[in-house]
């Protein structure tokens, strides 16, 4: 957490410092886990002030920021991390923070509970080379059912832990890996390369059509409640979980049967038996 979704609602809600001028860079005093910061600050501040922000891109779960002067600062907030423009849940987890010029909007924040996240300062040929391929695999938004089949047709692991591999393809967590399968009707336990025709058409589908929804629903808070989008409001994406932490309880989709829970791949996967029948 955050995933795609998440990430894709916050560079939406960051949209308006887009034209902005960065006048300043601060990291505000946090005596918590510090988190990654490239190039030092010294460095990273004669490099980024008086550039003006030109564009806002997402590669997978990472947040690009781009220059005028060709370069991107890349957010990755990991477990933890949030972009913000106003309203930080708390002051003593604010890791960063832009001053903005000639914009409505005066700073843009990085807060991280858990100090997990990190931010670099990329040129393009950086952002090619590590988060291009072979680092990365391409953005799930992306994949028709040809694509997907042929990233992960030829593997021999469970589907759920082969949705996880950002190698192979960006974006998908664990969270909405639990809740794509459940709506392809797939088992998480079902090895790649014995799907058919028809399950792989349905994984297309759900891929995007969960990804989608929940964007449209700005991602999901769960009930730690750290996730927050850049206004620090909730997402709502959460009260239309079909399976992921409900193990125990009924499925919401067939209704007769209850939510289960496995470890694969030493994380949390939450399926119904009946919805998605083991071979």
């Amino acid at each position: 957490m955050p995933e795609l979704p998440e990430v894709e609602t916050m560079r939406r809600g960051a949209l308006p410092v887009v034209g902005a001028v960065v006048t300043g860079i601060a990291r505000p005093a946090c005596h918590l886990r510090p988190i990654s910061v490239s190039p030092r600050l010294s460095s990273f501040a004669r490099r980024v002030v008086g550039t003006r922000i030109r564009q806002l891109d997402r590669r997978g779960k990472r947040l690009l920021v781009w220059l005028d002067s060709d370069c991107a600062i890349v957010f990755e907030p990991r477990m933890t991390g949030l972009v913000l423009l106003s309203d930080p849940p708390s002051l003593d987890h604010l890791r960063l923070r832009l001053d903005l010029g000639e914009s409505a909007v005066p700073h843009l924040w990085y807060w991280d509970r858990r100090g997990l996240g990190s931010i670099r300062l990329l040129d393009r040929r950086q952002v090619e080379q590590q988060l291009g391929s072979p680092h990365l695999g391409p953005d799930a938004l992306t994949l028709d059912v040809g694509r997907l089949r042929e990233r992960l047709g030829a593997r021999r692991t469970p589907l759920k832990v082969a949705l996880l591999d950002q190698s192979a393809l960006a974006g998908v967590g664990n969270l909405y890996a639990s809740e794509i399968l459940h709506v392809a009707r797939i088992h998480p336990q079902t090895r790649c390369d014995s799907l058919t025709a028809g399950q792989w058409r349905r994984l297309a589908t759900s891929l995007h059509d969960v990804l989608e929804e929940a964007i449209r629903y700005e991602g999901s808070t769960l009930a730690d409640g750290t996730y927050r989008t850049v206004l620090n409001n909730p997402g709502g994406y959460q009260n239309r979980h079909r399976v992921y932490d409900r193990a125990g309880q009924p499925c919401p989709t067939c209704g007769k049967s209850t939510v289960r829970r496995i470890v694969q791949a030493q994380r949390s996967t939450f399926f119904c038996p009946l919805c998605q029948r083991a071979k």
